[in-house]
């Protein structure tokens, strides 16, 4: 194994950030284009169908969660362990990664035969609605293998800086989805029409693409880690929990957004289930702006870890601002964009006139979030890099448990539901202020004395 010293921990912090970000964000990119591409063409199909997957979501969200949260915990053990020479110990990080991802894959498998249907019955009573989103979400878990393997052989190769090689990954992945969206929902060159079971396919076999050519890149292309069958089949009771200690919080933080987008899911309904296909339409256009500063995030998070254990404040600190300043113009562009065109947004997913009176002041109000959003993320991407992660859990709850669904439903008691999307915004301010809060304390124990 090579002592020659990582990228992570000589290269100028600017172009760092830039090139181990900019591919994660690009791909990223790619990723909320097929996300919002898959709901265009659902949105051909119906209304209902539209309204079907946004209800499926939180399901989804809580998948990616434990995917995301796992692959957290390995590449923070992963690139930590680099930073300070202990190869063995990166090696079995990512090696006992690979295992939880199978199981993973295997729960929801089960989840996906059986509680699918049950799972959207308790958002609508809407009979074409639940079958429609039984079609849909039974798929996307039954086959989630390919999401949880694509998702940790990406984190691989982002923990030791090969960033790139994840972002050609997720594009293929998402280009294959493009390009079967379509075909198999409405059935071209001589295929059934599949509908929104169509959708479930062509995603699933995207993920699916995008697994196997990131497992033959971290074979052929990542050299600090070295595979073993026998180290993937042998957990390690102590790394699998080192791995959790950062991980667990993390998937809590993010699957607390299964729970907002469920309990948004029921308030929305009352008003119609037209304002709940909003909130979902929302929630594809949101991706093209959250997505790339989670990019950033990603791509900050083991630059962050590496120079801790390096002990180079001056990197950490550098890291941060200009990751910070980045995040705020990205958002900033992504308030400016669904403030002037909020109609052509939601044209393209042929909306009614009542989606239209709904979605235009929807689309304008949520957004004006953003820049804080950006903020809190950004420096809260220290909580997850220094081993932190309560941190960003008792954040996330208080963001969108304790600020947000509260005050959407107190809101919706006007009987206006403009007045819901305010919610978004008193919940950034709640989040970004206790950020800053644990920062600080982040900062004097951790950081300062380095």
């Amino acid at each position: 194994m090579s002592t020659k010293e990582n990228k992570m921990g000589v290269m100028r912090v600017k172009k760092l950030i830039i090139s181990m970000s900019l591919p994660m964000m690009i791909s990223m990119l790619v990723q909320a284009l097929y996300n919002v591409v898959d709901s265009i063409f659902v949105a051909r199909i119906s209304e209902n169908a539209l309204t079907a997957v946004t209800l499926a979501f939180p399901m989804q969200n809580f998948m990616f969660s434990i995917g995301a949260g796992t692959g957290v915990g390995v590449n923070a053990m992963l690139s930590r362990a680099l930073g300070e020479k202990k190869f063995d110990e990166s090696d079995l990080a990512a090696n006992n990664g690979l295992f939880l991802t199978f199981i993973s894959a295997f729960v929801f498998m089960f989840i996906g035969l059986f509680l699918s249907g049950p799972f959207i019955a308790t958002q609508t009573g809407n009979p074409e609605i639940i079958a429609y989103g039984k079609q849909y979400l039974g798929i996307i878990c039954v086959f989630s293998y390919g999401l949880y393997f694509q998702m940790m052989f990406e984190r691989l190769l982002q923990s030791t800086g090969l960033t790139l090689y994840s972002m050609v990954s997720q594009i293929v992945g998402a280009v294959t989805n493009i390009i079967l969206d379509p075909i198999m929902i409405f059935g071209l060159f001589g295929l059934p029409a599949l509908g929104v079971r169509g959708a479930a396919l062509a995603t699933v076999i995207g993920q699916s693409v995008a697994a196997t050519l990131g497992l033959m890149m971290n074979l052929r292309v990542n050299k600090e880690i070295r595979f073993s069958l026998k180290k993937v089949l042998s957990l390690n009771g102590e790394m699998v929990r080192k791995i959790y200690a950062v991980g667990v919080p993390s998937i809590l933080m993010m699957s607390i957004g299964s729970i907002m987008t469920y309990c948004m899911n029921k308030i929305l309904i009352a008003f119609s289930n037209t304002a709940t296909a909003v909130f979902g339409v929302y929630f594809k256009l949101q991706s093209f702006f959250f997505l790339p500063v989670f990019g950033l995030n990603n791509g900050l998070i083991p630059v962050l870890a590496y120079n801790y254990g390096a002990r180079r404040k001056d990197r950490v600190i550098e890291a941060l601002k200009f990751s910070v300043t980045l995040a705020l113009v990205i958002m900033a562009a992504g308030t400016l964009v669904m403030n002037l065109f909020p109609k052509e947004l939601l044209g393209l997913f042929n909306a009614s006139q009542d989606m239209m009176g709904i979605g235009v002041p929807a689309l304008r109000i949520i957004s004006l979030h953003f820049p804080v959003a950006a903020a809190a993320i950004i420096i809260g991407s220290t909580f997850q890099a220094f081993a932190q992660s309560i941190y960003s859990l008792i954040t996330s709850i208080a963001r969108q448990l304790v600020a947000l669904i509260p005050a959407a439903w107190l809101l919706s008691l006007t009987g206006n539901v403009n007045n819901v999307w305010w919610a978004f915004m008193i919940s950034e301010v709640v989040s970004l202020t206790m950020t800053l809060v644990f920062f600080r304390k982040l900062y004097r124990e951790k950081i300062e004395d380095l």
